[in-house]
């Protein structure tokens, strides 16, 4: 809903004015809501109305000044007038300036707070102008100089014939815009690849590997050395691996009080020689306390539920399984924020710890000084602990002491590796644990993957088109799915995409949601497990007792406006 009409309002503007039609008002308020984002959004998305249509006709409503920013220069140093910080955090952008007054564009005019704040800060009469939330997110835009921007301005001053120490600075400055730019951009992990002549900076977004600029080879080998330094490596080794970790601190301006707030990003190095050169990873993890939530990562309200009722029991085994990079972790975090209270002593053996978490003892694997998941594990069941959370269940011996764990009084928290929730079971069976030991200590397995999500900035919809419908026969269990959710015919399926924006570096994709399916421990998958079923007899009797497949999470979020077929198709095996 806009801020400032009701959605009554806006029909009697929109439909009073032969814009829309009233089916068609009645269908945007219905799938703006569905999609969880304003109706005012949705309208200008759908293609049903313009953006200046709809800022002018609520600003004559509202006897407000409109501006509509699409084409409007704005000058960087107008602009800068409002930290960026204020700018997201009020809605409001600068965008013209004389020597007495400063012209704002603001999503609620209305915010009296931000105007005084910004007429002391500035010493000038600030005039408002009603600007729509679509117009405010695209001009948010000006205030990012991309990584690629950022770091070609570094290597041209390198050009430049500095001094030995003005050179140190710009490979400082240089290694910082990298870090800094992981975190602006949501980045994974950061890649410098060496080449024969020169190096190429890789930012891993949303699980895909994005090139980001190419070096000159000596610039290159001095970034490895910055790297090397930050992270307390030899920098005069170069033939081995190396691993090291660097804490980066961020200060951002704050939002009224222009105080510096400090962020820290724990960036964990690998280092390993290649024939043109050291190779570098970074993984980027977060030392804040991530507020994770189970809507966060994707569960639907019954799943949610389902982890939710299997986190209330004192012992047994939460699994959570899936393969590598498809946020088996942050799940466990989220779980492990339900189960968070002073009353509970939580302890965790992790490689590495991603998430610092307060109240939670938290111990990194360190395989030079022998504390592997199974000593570790060890450890932690002398401590006391009420639940205890394994990073990953690797092999025998750990598989071993967290069943007996969870035999004993606890509640145990793992990961695995396996291609779906069925397939855990039987992997269990294979590592040599007794299936009478399975049956009865494990509660949930949830299997899980990551699809990209469609940017909101530029989602759109659109009508299947034949050739994708043709695709979709070819697959008789995505066609199934989709044939339980619309006609025989596959005629007018509505679904949607990102066009692709600055926003989204034109990708259609912001961010990752995961989509799951849950297997709770029935007495007849039990009676399975004891009789050396295959997985896939235990994944139809699951089925069969209402479990919702990731195929199925998948095209809900499909038709919901969360993702794509295509990028759904592209991490299910749906064949």
């Amino acid at each position: 809903m806009c801020m400032l009409v009701a959605a009554d309002q806006l029909k009697l503007l929109l439909v009073g004015s032969n814009l829309v039609s009233l089916q068609q008002f009645t269908d945007a308020e219905a799938e703006a809501k569905r999609l969880n984002i304003s109706l005012d959004e949705y309208l200008v998305d759908s293609g049903l109305v313009t953006d200046m249509h709809v800022g002018q006709l609520i600003a004559n409503t509202q006897r407000l000044n409109y501006i509509n920013l699409t084409k409007q220069k704005i000058p960087d140093e107008v602009l800068n007038i409002v930290p960026e910080v204020v700018a997201r955090s009020h809605g409001v952008i600068s965008f013209a300036k004389t020597p007495t007054v400063l012209n704002v564009g603001m999503i609620d005019p209305g915010d009296i707070e931000i105007v005084h704040f910004l007429e002391k800060r500035t010493g000038l009469e600030v005039k408002t102008f009603f600007l729509t939330t679509t117009d405010f997110k695209k001009a948010i835009l000006r205030y990012e100089a991309s990584a690629e921007e950022a770091i070609k301005a570094v290597l041209e001053k390198l050009k430049e014939g500095l001094s030995k120490l003005e050179q140190q600075e710009a490979v400082v400055d240089l290694v910082n815009i990298i870090m800094r730019s992981s975190y602006t951009n949501g980045v994974s992990d950061i890649h410098i690849d060496p080449k024969e002549t020169k190096a190429v900076i890789r930012f891993r977004i949303d699980g895909i590997l994005n090139d980001i600029i190419e070096i000159p080879k000596e610039v290159d080998d001095t970034v490895v050395s910055r790297i090397k330094i930050l992270g307390k490596m030899r920098t005069d080794e170069h033939r081995m691996a190396q691993d090291g970790k660097i804490s980066f601190a961020m200060t951002e301006e704050g939002v009224l009080d222009n105080k510096p707030k400090e962020k820290r990003l724990d960036i964990r190095v690998s280092i390993v020689p290649t024939t043109h050169g050291e190779n570098v990873v970074m993984r980027v993890l977060s030392s804040q306390n991530r507020s994770l939530t189970l809507d966060d990562v994707g569960f639907s309200e019954a799943d949610a539920e389902k982890v939710r009722a299997a986190a209330k029991s004192t012992i047994g085994m939460i699994l959570v399984t899936g393969p590598t990079g498809s946020g088996k972790t942050t799940t466990l975090y989220s779980v492990l924020k339900i189960l968070n209270r002073r009353d509970v002593n939580i302890a965790t053996i992790e490689d590495p710890v991603e998430y610092s978490i307060e109240g939670v003892t938290q111990i990194q694997v360190n395989v030079k000084t022998d504390l592997t998941f199974a000593n570790g594990l060890r450890a932690i069941v002398r401590q006391d602990p009420n639940i205890i959370m394994v990073g990953e269940i690797r092999d025998h011996e750990t598989a071993d002491i967290a069943v007996n764990s969870a035999m004993t009084g606890h509640l145990v928290l793992s990961t695995l590796h396996a291609n779906d929730a069925a397939t855990t079971l039987p992997r269990l069976l294979d590592m040599g644990i007794e299936p009478f030991l399975v049956a009865s200590t494990v509660n949930i397995v949830i299997g899980q993957r990551l699809v990209r999500k469609i940017c909101e900035n530029c989602r759109t919809s659109y009508i299947l088109d034949e050739e994708e419908k043709e695709f979709v026969k070819s697959l008789p269990k995505v066609h199934d799915e989709i044939m339980k959710r619309t006609n025989a015919e596959l005629t007018n399926i509505r679904l949607y995409k990102g066009q692709g924006c600055k926003m989204c570096e034109n990708t259609g994709f912001v961010n990752r949601v995961g989509i799951f399916e849950i297997l709770t421990m029935s007495r007849r998958i039990k009676e399975q497990i004891l009789l050396h079923d295959s997985s896939d007899e235990i994944m139809k009797t699951a089925i069969e007792e209402g479990m919702t497949t990731m195929l199925q999470d998948g095209i809900e979020k499909v038709f919901n406006g969360t993702t794509t077929l295509k990028e759904l198709l592209r991490v299910v095996n749906s064949g």
